[in-house]
């Protein structure tokens, strides 16, 4: 049973890290979550925004719930979408990476295997494997789908899956398994298990998103609610990833406020006011427009932080709404 169009459901993690850093993210947007009656309250609310409702459950039923339609957004793994759901494109939409939560999904031989470098190095070990033993080489994993699909786009086809319940890394020297598909962020755990990621073995770059499900009840209530509460996480994150560059600069014209933006993607804050230049740029870019700055004849450049940039076009409520038509 898909949710009412009051309130927006939002789905997170309800223990650990991973509530942790869900809870920060949107607390740097303004955004408060409020657990109920306390830690064993499973129901909550962001504080500074109505219409609003929190499901705090575990990774595995916040895919259920966005697969479903039960909930309207949740945080979660990009890994766990793509290997619970079939044709998970056409349900939900990634609106935005989160920042946390990063991990591949791997592809992981013995480290013995010295001359297995690549899968296609993989596809000749299976074929002799099998041509030898007379029984397929076996790949440990939680990640049957993401395995069966990957194996099959890289033409290795003599293998069949384990699967894993406990520590997948095990599997080869315990004698369960030749070689593993397992999640890492180091690599620090394989390398202990003698195990190494193939050149070309990594399935996915995994990272939590803020994921919308597409099969949700949108009606109009409902999608201004998210309008709002896409437009402060969307002026949090421009203002992180943007920097304000003053600077005095009497001789400044309007081919140079052009060169500007063509090179350093700065925009003018505020119209020229007595040779004072008010500009927007890019973090990344901070530095490299400051020394320009100074080479056109700057004597000073300072660049302050900024909270929030809020703005007419709301790129990830736009990204929904293309999705939802």
């Amino acid at each position: 049973m898909t949710v009412s169009s009051s309130p927006l459901v939002i789905a997170v993690p309800s223990k650990g890290r991973l509530q942790e850093n869900a809870a920060a993210f949107f607390a740097r947007a303004g955004l408060t979550l409020v657990q109920g009656r306390g830690v064993r309250d499973y129901r909550g609310r962001i504080a500074e925004l109505d219409g609003v409702e929190i499901a705090f459950v575990s990774a595995a039923e916040i895919v259920a719930l966005l697969a479903a339609g039960n909930a309207h957004m949740g945080v979660t793994g990009e890994d766990l979408l793509r290997e619970s759901i079939s044709a998970v494109d056409t349900k939900v939409e990634l609106l935005a990476p989160l920042g946390f939560g990063h991990a591949n999904v791997v592809v992981a031989v013995p480290q013995a295997w010295i001359d297995v470098k690549t899968m296609a190095d993989l596809e000749d070990v299976a074929a002799a494997f099998r041509a030898r033993r007379g029984t397929r080489m076996r790949v440990a994993t939680k990640y049957v789908s993401l395995t069966r699909r990957f194996f099959a786009e890289q033409h290795v086809t003599d293998y069949r899956i384990v699967e894993s319940l406990g520590a997948t890394e095990g599997a080869p020297a315990a004698g369960g398994a030749e070689l593993i598909v397992d999640i890492t962020t180091t690599g620090a755990t394989l390398a202990a298990n003698a195990l190494k990621v193939l050149d070309d073995g990594v399935i996915l770059r995994s990272e939590a998103n803020l994921v919308a499900s597409l099969s949700a009840d949108w009606a109009a209530p409902t999608r201004e609610t998210a309008r709002i509460l896409l437009s402060r996480i969307a002026a949090e994150e421009a203002a992180r990833t943007t920097r304000e560059v003053a600077t005095y600069l009497p001789s400044a014209t309007a081919d140079l406020f052009m060169k500007a933006e063509a090179t350093y993607a700065a925009h003018r804050r505020r119209p020229t006011t007595d040779g004072s230049i008010v500009l927007t740029c890019p973090t990344n870019k901070v530095a490299a427009l400051a020394d320009w700055l100074i080479a056109q004849g700057a004597e000073n450049v300072t660049v302050a932080a900024l909270d929030y940039v809020f703005s007419a076009t709301n790129p990830l409520y736009e990204k929904l709404l293309a999705r939802l038509g």
